[in-house]
């Protein structure tokens, strides 16, 4: 009999994301916020790229792995605000379930390649502040290509462990999520079979990808004891100073990670994850170029000059056209 109703079950083929619609006397407030932050990250992420790649000063490990952050911010943020920004203007909007699935994989690989890549950098602090004199040969270019290979390699990998047992389920509806992006837990509630053994592997991945949260705080605390022995307090400041843009990304980005991915999944928690994911998948890729520029002077300058060069190859681009 129990055969017979599962042959009888049509799976969707396609999902309603709500978005933010019983907001639509805001509108647009908030498309005009949402699309200002995400041109903001866009030009902030891709202007600290050119910063780096155009000046020696920071071709060193930490701003290696900054691009690749900001790479990985550019990718998730891509991947969720143009949806966003469709789904205010229409009050949600439709897509097909494959794409949603697809979104849910791409997205979530991307957060965990920058969770791998944060406890890398931190890393590399801890080096830089207890190992200087080894930290050349410790760090150097050949390891952090590996490290950061791995961080992508491992990321993807991580999360296509839990498709496979997502594939193993049955959705039959309702069509709608509410949600702005096809997250797991709200994709999870549109299976009409048991759902228990993806909850319980979900889970146990979510502590296994945040696993390098674990190596952070480790570092961190081997930098907070390397700090504390040095005997002046200008020493301790530029020991600190080094590694205190990276401690507020850490702190914002885990802060609402934990909050939307370590607890489970209820009605009274799913408006609370939809506030905290628009953290850290709108907000924390424009934090990331305005922390690390707003308190490094070496970045501030290469902005300048970066953005002096791009200016003078526009013009000259502009000046072969008109001739």
């Amino acid at each position: 009999m129990e055969d017979n109703q599962r042959r009888n079950i049509s799976t969707i083929t396609y999902v309603t994301l709500q978005g933010f619609g019983d907001l639509e006397e805001v509108w647009g407030i908030l498309f005009s916020l949402f699309l200002s932050f995400y041109v903001a990250t866009l030009c902030g992420n891709f202007l600290l790229i050119l910063a780096v790649q155009t000046s020696t000063h920071l071709h060193t490990p930490m701003y290696f792995f900054l691009c690749h952050l900001s790479c990985v911010d550019v990718g998730y943020t891509s991947s969720i605000t143009p949806q966003l920004l469709k789904e205010i203007l229409s009050g949600g909007v439709t897509i097909s379930f494959s794409a949603c699935v697809m979104q849910l994989y791409v997205v979530g690989a991307l957060l965990t390649v920058e969770c791998f890549l944060l406890a890398i950098m931190s890393y590399d602090r801890y080096l830089a502040i207890c190992w200087p004199l080894r930290y050349p040969l410790l760090m150097d270019s050949s390891t952090c290509i590996k490290l950061a290979v791995g961080s992508w390699i491992s990321g993807f990998l991580f999360v296509g462990a839990v498709l496979i047992f997502l594939a193993t389920l049955t959705f039959c509806g309702p069509h709608i999520i509410d949600d702005f992006f096809c997250d797991l837990f709200p994709l999870v509630k549109l299976s009409c079979t048991d759902t228990t053994m993806v909850e319980k592997v979900a889970f146990a991945s979510s502590f296994l990808s945040l696993s390098p949260f674990l190596w952070t705080l480790l570092s961190y605390g081997c930098i907070l004891s390397s700090i504390l022995r040095i005997s002046t307090s200008t020493g301790r400041y530029r020991a600190f100073s080094t590694c205190s843009s990276h401690l507020i990304v850490v702190s914002v980005f885990y802060g609402t990670m934990i909050v939307v991915y370590m607890t489970p999944p209820s009605r009274t928690t799913l408006n609370l994850n939809k506030i905290s994911s628009l953290l850290y998948t709108v907000l924390t890729p424009l934090l990331n170029p305005l922390v690390y520029s707003l308190r490094n002077k070496d970045v501030q300058i290469a902005l300048k000059k970066g953005v002096k060069l791009l200016f003078v190859k526009a013009t000259r681009i502009v000046t072969k056209c008109a001739v």
